[in-house]
């Protein structure tokens, strides 16, 4: 029997608020454990919640962003549930009436295009952490977290693989990191994301049973739990049994899933309006100002990218990834580097010393590195030597020109210079110099390279090219 995967994400991102959602308390990350709190996110008896405008600002920019309907009319309510990092007992959350419902997003897998679907987006507040104690069995609460603003955003059950659904986080980060309402961090915990997921009969139209997926802190991580899990329930189907719907966390060292509890309904929470906060009413003249304030979306930036530029679409989708890494490569063509160079380089030498690091934790600017470029291509040095270079600059932050003088690395051009080197490596040669005179012409990258040995790579290509093809015709 064959099967087809259903899968639908739910992601939690946390805003790029300064207080938090509903008080005044600090939102950043790292502080001692309790330091960022108030009566208000402690839920201490009497107090009463004050909505933080900002967050309200950016989901309407996150439906705008995603071609969704922003209701007008929306309300928070009271998402009942019980555990030790929340300590009112409930969550304020959105649930009949969210602010924003109905959009989509488009990805890409192999090359082809699909569109995915959006349910809602609803503004709620976080939860506290729990801090396990490696050496006694006890957990510490820590409600620093308490009260950080979110924005829930619900997919359709519209992805059919591991793949897309992939393709569909990626281009929801992005998309957020380009509003900047949020950084994206996912080891942080201000970005996280639960996957459901089933398995039914190919041309059955009824969802099959659904597990769902927690504990996943980084791409990677939801791509391989969603891979185990399709081959999980395959197994049990193909057997004959049948799948229990349940919640899951995901063992990255075990490369396995583990059950953690049965799955809830949306029943089991006993949602009603929230008594402490009136309806939210949104005027349309708001929201055309907030129109007015999106910037270049990555699906538009990338079309550009290939208009303007003439790069090649898996360039321009592999730079217009994030916003840094476009902001960096259009910085860089600005400073004189040419569009596809400045592109070859960014994607190779750039992302492989960066490591997966911010583009803003680099040493080095986007000028630098055109002026770098432009180094190469006036034959100041070689391609080669650009890349040791590269390295150093990267390492110290120091500007090309600095590193080639500190280093004395520019490219050595004059035939004079090299004439004596050219001459020595034919004399010591005598059988390559003779299968080069017979036809053997791909000998000259031999002759050429051992001359970039004596030179430290100083050579200009062209010119050792023109002597070795001169003095071999003697």
């Amino acid at each position: 029997m064959e099967f087809e995967t259903v899968i639908g994400l739910e992601i939690h991102a946390q805003l790029k608020t300064k207080s938090k959602i509903f008080c005044g308390c600090s939102t950043e990350f790292g502080a001692p454990p309790n330091t960022h709190t108030c009566q208000i996110c402690l839920g201490m008896p009497g107090v009463l919640p004050v909505l933080n405008k900002k967050v309200v600002e950016y989901a309407i920019k996150m439906g705008l962003a995603t071609d969704s309907t922003i209701n007008t009319f929306n309300q928070f309510a009271r998402k009942n549930y019980f555990y030790p990092d929340l300590p009112k007992g409930y969550q304020t959350s959105q649930f009949d009436l969210p602010i924003v419902e109905f959009g989509n997003v488009e990805i890409e897998v192999d090359g082809k295009q699909k569109v995915i679907g959006i349910t809602r987006m609803h503004m709620e507040e976080d939860a506290g952490k729990l801090v396990h104690d490696d050496r006694e069995p006890f957990s510490h609460v820590d409600l620093n977290r308490t009260g950080t603003p979110l924005l829930e955003i619900v997919s359709e059950p519209d992805m059919r693989s591991p793949e897309e659904a992939y393709a569909y986080l990626r281009k929801l980060h992005a998309i957020l990191r380009y509003l900047d309402i949020c950084d994206g961090n996912m080891q942080e915990g201000s970005f996280r994301c639960d996957a459901n997921i089933s398995l039914r009969p190919v041309g059955q139209e009824e969802l099959g049973t659904r597990t769902e997926l927690k504990n996943m802190n980084s791409f990677k991580n939801v791509q391989a739990a969603l891979e185990y899990e399709v081959r999980r329930q395959r197994d049990i189907l193909l057997d004959g049994g049948e799948i229990t719907q349940e919640t899951l966390l995901w063992d990255p060292d075990r490369n396995r899933t583990e059950s953690m509890r049965s799955k809830e309904e949306a029943h089991d929470y006993r949602y009603f309006p929230c008594p402490d906060l009136i309806p939210i009413v949104i005027e349309e003249s708001w929201i055309e100002e907030i129109r007015k304030t999106l910037p270049e979306l990555p699906d538009a930036r990338k079309a550009r990218f290939i208009t303007e530029y003439e790069l090649p679409g898996y360039d321009a989708a592999i730079l217009t990834g994030s916003r840094e890494l476009a902001d960096f490569f259009e910085d860089t063509v600005k400073s004189g580097a040419e569009a596809k160079k400045a592109s070859n380089w960014i994607m190779t030498e750039f992302m492989r010393e960066l490591k997966g690091a911010e583009v803003t934790t680099c040493k080095i600017t986007a000028g630098q590195l055109g002026a770098l470029l432009k180094m190469v291509e006036d034959g100041t040095i070689s391609g080669k030597i650009a890349k040791i270079v590269f390295l150093e600059m990267m390492e110290s932050g120091k500007d090309p020109a600095v590193v080639v003088e500190e280093k004395n690395l520019v490219q050595v051009s004059d035939q004079g210079e090299l004439l004596a080197f050219v001459q020595e490596i034919i004399a010591a040669n005598p059988g390559q110099a003779e299968d080069f005179k017979n036809g053997k012409t791909k000998l000259m990258g031999y002759f050429v390279g051992q001359l970039m040995q004596k030179t430290k790579g100083r050579a200009n290509p062209k010119v050792a090219n023109e002597l070795f093809s001169r003095e071999l015709s003697k």
